[in-house]
């Protein structure tokens, strides 16, 4: 699947025309073409790749799935690598889609590796943007409504696991043991989730800071505080996404240090029960021998054992109730 669009000017002229008059759109003057690929044949897109005179490494790693972030400068064009994250029904889990990105003087060619990027809500973000933003809408505006849109989803994504987080910090003291596998189960969940979002959000400061380089070209002087200002939200999403690891790690130890503490009151308990139940064991048994004893065959005899067998169990229980063994 293919969607073209063709400025003249700064104004949208021309919008689902065919591939192949791509080039002859782009020899016009003032024309910028947006040129957008899902899952492209490799070999008609080397056809494509060819007729813009893109290099073939750029072409390869624009077809190819698992590029991490990155930007790549060539002779003529960069290639710019990234993902759009999104957090999938579960609540825990992330999704993510690779987009590569091939940047011209006025072409900008975007190809999806899978239909997991909304392509028609970047559109409408192209439609909406600022008029201030630009004398005309270049590759550059183009460019910087693509980032601003992958970006605020990083956001939105660091966001969420944030309150997931804040969710399991009300779980962590709860008794019941559903409560328990409950914390144990979504911790290492959203830990996975939050070590890709980091190999994910991580590299964009490179990215986007190295295309606000002056000798690049691609961001006008108009653009760069738009860039700055994502600049600043990638910036603030890996901070968030970094005190969110170091937030669930203590999560984590904390509810081992729970579940620790639990443990100890229960042995201490069992322990406290073992220890009253074994002196009428011990009175019992002693008593229980084939030999003669004080009180042997008299009814004082068992009154007494008794008697010790009460006072001691209730020492027993009253000195390890002060303590809060039971």
């Amino acid at each position: 699947m293919a969607r073209t669009r063709l400025y003249r000017s700064g104004v949208l002229a021309l919008e689902g025309f065919p591939v192949s008059d791509v080039s002859r759109y782009l020899a016009e003057p003032n024309a910028v073409v947006w040129l957008d690929l899902c899952r492209p044949d490799p070999a008609d897109f080397a056809a494509v790749g060819e007729e813009l005179g893109l290099h073939e490494l750029a072409l390869e790693d624009a077809v190819h799935a698992g590029q991490r972030p990155k930007l790549d400068s060539y002779r003529s064009h960069q290639f710019l690598s990234a993902y759009a994250v999104s957090v999938a029904p579960d609540d825990v889990s992330l999704v993510t889609s690779e987009i590569a990105v091939l940047i011209t003087a006025n072409a900008l060619i975007t190809v999806r590796k899978d239909a997991g990027l909304p392509i028609d809500e970047v559109v409408a973000r192209w439609d909406r943007a600022p008029a201030s933003a630009s004398p005309a809408p270049g590759v550059g505006l183009l460019l910087y409504g693509l980032l601003d849109y992958l970006v605020d989803g990083h956001f939105a994504a660091v966001q969420h696991f944030d309150d997931r987080i804040e969710e399991l910090d009300e779980l962590l003291f709860g008794e019941e043991r559903r409560q328990i596998q409950e914390v144990q189960r979504r911790s290492y969940e959203l830990r996975k989730s939050l070590v890709r979002l980091r190999r994910v959000v991580l590299p964009m400061r490179e990215v986007v800071n190295s295309l606000m380089r002056p000798d690049l070209g691609v961001v006008p002087e108009p653009l760069m505080p738009y860039y700055r200002d994502v600049y600043d939200h990638v910036l603030r999403v890996t901070e968030w996404t970094e005190s969110l690891r170091d937030m669930l790690t203590s999560l984590v130890e904390t509810n081992l240090s729970v579940q620790a503490n639990r443990m100890n009151m229960i042995m201490k308990k069992v322990t406290s029960w073992a220890a009253i139940i074994a002196v009428p064991t011990a009175i019992t048994g002693f008593y229980g021998q084939n030999v003669p004893y004080p009180g042997f065959g008299k009814e004082s005899g068992f009154l007494v054992s008794s008697l010790v067998i009460v006072v001691l169990s209730v020492l027993l229980y009253v000195a390890f109730k002060r303590k809060d063994w039971l």
